[in-house]
């Protein structure tokens, strides 16, 4: 397991709005660029335990979002999904990215979303060729928030931002992964460390407002989802109490051809519950859209000596 002190240390910081963004980047060497966007309240330690084995096949990179993780955590600050996908359009940008793949989680669903849309706008943009999605809530109407969120979202939202604990932490965490697959101490040591880190604890009630965009912009993100023609893999922790099997079943109703591996014991973090089954899921998606095509089958005709009906013999083409 890398632990966060690990992962910070293998990263850099580039610049947004005056405010410091964390970043990493493995394999430039010309491999197809994935981009890893994670989800609330974590950060893009999330895929520590995906990295060695993404790395091995693509160019990956990944960020902090502002208001996550090592990236800063602004008191004032107006933190909102469009900003967060201005953050990775700038990222993309300075890492010189033409085209890439989209690996996201939870909140960062939603950020996926957004660039979707965006790639549907601006044939100039980089291109985006295939979305890899894990839990999130894609769609407002089937998203189950926890207690905490609501009292995040509520008149009292400040205050229980600044009540929030590691104890309050673990215990939604143990409910949003599940029974069968629990966090172990070092995840949740993990994730409170990066909760705590530039005191973010204190603008939860902030960070939250993701929720009520989600509604607002209900249109733009899930009619993006349904006219896009880039590939899209959904992988679903079933027993998810947030946006797990009951957002999966309104996923197939919703998006045509919807392309889904269900995994059955496993909650809200995929990523960090089974990510065997993830990485298998996902490799399987990347290599099944880099297959070319079969090709269509056309009949041929041969012609008969004694003038009756030609036959059709059907060929694939030459």
């Amino acid at each position: 397991m890398t632990t966060v002190n690990e992962w910070r240390a293998a990263g850099s910081f580039f610049e947004h709005r005056g405010h410091r963004i964390f970043w990493r980047e493995a394999n430039n060497s010309g491999a197809p660029t994935l981009l890893l966007i994670h989800g609330f309240p974590t950060a893009s330690w999330d895929w520590e335990k995906l990295w060695p084995d993404l790395v091995a096949r693509y160019h990956v990179l990944t960020l902090d979002m502002i208001g996550f993780g090592f990236s800063d955590k602004p008191h004032f600050y107006d933190y909102r999904i469009m900003d967060q996908a201005d953050i990775h359009d700038e990222f993309l940008g300075m890492r010189g990215v033409k085209e890439y793949h989209l690996l996201s989680h939870d909140y960062g669903d939603t950020v996926a979303c957004e660039l979707i849309v965006r790639d549907l706008e601006n044939a100039r943009r980089p291109r985006l060729l295939s979305v890899g999605f894990l839990n999130g809530g894609l769609f407002p109407e089937t998203h189950h928030r926890l207690l905490f969120q609501s009292l995040l979202l509520s008149p009292i939202g400040s205050v229980v931002s600044l009540m929030t604990s590691k104890k309050g932490m673990a215990k939604n965490m143990r409910k949003v992964f599940g029974k069968y697959l629990p966090p172990d101490e070092e995840t949740i040591d993990s994730i409170w460390a990066l909760i705590k880190n530039n005191h973010g604890d204190r603008i939860m009630h902030k960070l939250i407002h993701y929720i009520p965009e989600r509604i607002e912009h209900r249109e733009r993100w899930v009619g993006g989802l349904q006219r896009t023609t880039v590939p899209i893999k959904l992988i679903g922790g079933m027993v998810d109490p947030i946006s797990g099997a009951h957002m999966v079943a309104h996923y197939r109703e919703l998006i045509p051809n919807a392309n889904v591996t269900e995994l059955a014991e496993v909650g809200h973090y995929p990523q960090l519950q089974a990510p065997g089954q993830v990485l298998k899921a996902y490799l399987e998606f990347r290599d099944e859209i880099a297959r070319p095509p079969a090709p269509a089958r056309v009949p041929s005709i041969s012609h008969r000596a004694d003038g009756k009906m030609p036959t059709r013999n059907w060929e694939s083409p030459r």
